[in-house]
């Protein structure tokens, strides 16, 4: 991890966790502490919690621990896609917010810990993602970010035992990140999902999650988002090779995300879904839906996935124009390189391969 914080401003700033040993956890960095301390403090439903947007609650939390670039987390947070302006003027408000109001840091109530948690889980996994894909800079993986999340989450998981969504989260970040390694070429080039060696997924990895999978469905009710996410990840991780995914199961498991969650970046996750289980023209049918929706204007995936379905069905010109968009958009080199080699296909008119990408 980059950057540090002195251990007495820590503990002024956010406390420890009760019942928590970092030296006993090998947690070895108490910044995360401080963001999720943070997001306890910020994610409450009173008062003037509640006019605080989900995403600004976790950026406030990204930037407040002082060490991390806000410029990754501008685009993307949670379901939410803003534009970096709107983040950093919400960043503004709320901190104006909470010191003219003289909000303590302190850790919440107990009977206040409950409604906090989705905030927190939601900047836990902000970290993750960002390090599972980079959004800025010259590397298409940062292992010490996903690390960082998954240290968190585990910590969370024993001090919340009985919070279906927390180990949903944990189960949905151990399959993710068991790989990692097969992320990325010899050469730091990315590989796509369907294109891994899947021998270099990390088994161990992938047993911790669905045994944090099964915690989350053992809690009986309806899953929540995260440990859907985790049921869609872990059919990948069931699949010995790419050809035994249940696309027919991970389609179903994307249409109970999107009426759970309404957000325009599951539909295009759903449409990547659909489009591998029914062919790239019911995909298509769902990513043209999204092509007006007002909050994905300058989401660099859209036209992504996009030109990756016209690409399937041949039509070249309109594919290369959609990859066109995104190369310019995108922020990482890597991930450029790859949509301009994409653009370079479609010049010469070249069968794809299937990628089946999840966003």
């Amino acid at each position: 991890m980059h950057g540090y914080l002195l251990a007495s401003s820590t503990r002024r700033f956010c406390g420890r966790p009760s019942g928590v040993s970092f030296e006993a956890t090998g947690f070895d960095s108490l910044l995360p502490w401080s963001m999720a301390a943070i997001a306890f403090k910020t994610g409450g439903d009173s008062g003037r919690s509640r006019s605080r947007p989900v995403g600004a609650r976790h950026k406030l939390s990204w930037a407040g621990s002082g060490h991390y670039d806000t410029r990754p987390a501008s685009r993307r947070v949670g379901f939410e896609i803003c534009p970096v302006a709107t983040i950093q003027q919400r960043i503004v408000r709320a901190k104006r917010t909470l010191r003219e109001a003289r909000v303590p840091f302190d850790v919440p109530r107990e009977s206040e810990l409950a409604v906090r948690l989705s905030s927190v889980l939601g900047v836990i996994y902000l970290i993750f993602n960002e390090g599972y894909s980079a959004t800025v800079g010259d590397a298409w993986v940062r292992p010490e970010l996903c690390e960082d999340a998954l240290r968190l989450g585990r910590i969370l998981a024993e001090l919340a035992p009985h919070e279906p969504e927390v180990h949903g989260l944990v189960a949905l970040m151990e399959i993710q990140a068991s790989r990692l390694r097969a992320r990325v070429g010899a050469s730091g080039e990315p590989v796509l999902l369907l294109d891994q060696d899947r021998g270099r997924w990390d088994q161990l990895l992938i047993r911790r999650g669905l045994a944090a999978l099964e915690r989350a469905e053992g809690a009986g009710g309806a899953l929540g988002p995260y440990a859907l996410q985790a049921a869609i990840a872990a059919c990948h991780a069931r699949a010995h090779t790419s050809e035994e995914t249940d696309w027919t199961r991970i389609t179903a498991l994307y249409d109970a995300l999107a009426q759970l969650t309404a957000s325009p970046i599951v539909e295009l996750n759903r449409a990547v879904a659909h489009g591998m289980a029914f062919g790239p023209a019911a995909g298509l049918e769902i990513v043209d839906t999204l092509t007006s929706e007002p909050s994905l204007e300058g989401y660099h995936l859209l036209p992504s996935v996009r030109g990756d379905l016209l690409y399937k069905l041949g039509r070249f010109d309109e594919a290369r124009a959609e990859f066109e968009h995104p190369a310019a958009l995108t922020r990482n080199e890597r991930e450029r390189t790859l949509l301009l080699q994409r653009v370079a296909a479609c010049t010469r008119g070249s069968r794809p391969t299937v990628s089946g990408e999840g966003l």
